[in-house]
């Protein structure tokens, strides 16, 4: 008689992990304005990736989080993103549509900065459209004070 092979289990992405690159990408916690509104759903059984998660923001209003697994025949987990709630006093606004800010991109020892333009308006803690050239792309900034936005590197 022959017995059965025991099954191996093909490795999982560890879901907790995704829920940090959620956090680190948005720079907000989970249930936090800003942040993912939810963990993922622990039921999830999604394949280990053999390259690092690809993070982009999804939708027009920017309301979810691509994450994607860029193996060939990889996966990809769409995470909502919380917003404030009605009942909360909204925030000061410390950039306007149209004003000029110092972009700064900030790293491990180093700082770069160039004026550039808002395209939207927000508060402290914010992201916001910047342009840093009349014809550029336009980049997704964190509000850090009035007239200064960050472009997160990690």
């Amino acid at each position: 008689m022959l017995a059965p092979l025991p099954v191996l289990a093909a490795p999982l992405t560890e879901l907790a992990a995704i829920d940090r690159a959620v956090a680190a990408f948005t720079g907000q916690q989970i249930g936090v304005p800003g942040g993912a509104a939810q963990p993922v759903d622990r039921r999830l059984r999604l394949a280990a990736c053999s390259a690092p998660l690809a993070l982009s923001w999804y939708g027009n209003a920017q309301t979810s989080v691509l994450v994607r697994c860029p193996d060939a025949g990889g996966w990809r987990v769409f995470v909502p993103v919380g917003a404030p709630r009605a009942a909360e006093a909204p925030a000061a606004i410390a950039v306007a549509r149209g004003e000029g800010v110092t972009v700064s991109v900030a790293g491990d020892g180093f700082t770069v900065s160039q004026p550039g333009e808002a395209l939207d308006a927000g508060a402290v803690g914010a992201w916001i459209r910047v342009r840093t050239a009349a014809k550029a792309d336009p980049l997704r900034a964190r509000v850090v004070r009035p007239g200064l936005v960050e472009l997160p590197v990690d």
